[in-house]
């Protein structure tokens, strides 16, 4: 499995949608992939903020550095 095939599935496997043969393919590229590990666990703690309704205050320069990435990319055409 490669990191493309994780994440075009990851919706699925949080929503448990997934037929258990290919959630194990998923768990053993977790298992020698940091990156996508990151990505899940992030995904799932956004998930778990956003139904939660906490407001989360991001740091000044967090957020900052989001914005003009959001304006760079915007103004290259989204």
């Amino acid at each position: 499995m490669t990191c493309s095939e994780f994440l075009a599935l990851l919706d699925d496997m949080l929503d448990d949608a997934i037929r258990p043969e290919l959630r194990q393919e998923l768990q053993q590229h977790l298992e020698s992939c940091d990156h996508c590990e990151v990505t899940l666990n992030t995904t799932r703690k956004t998930i778990q903020i956003y139904r939660s309704q906490q407001i989360y205050e991001m740091p000044a320069g967090l957020r900052e550095r989001l914005h003009a990435a959001i304006m760079a990319r915007c103004k290259k055409g989204c």
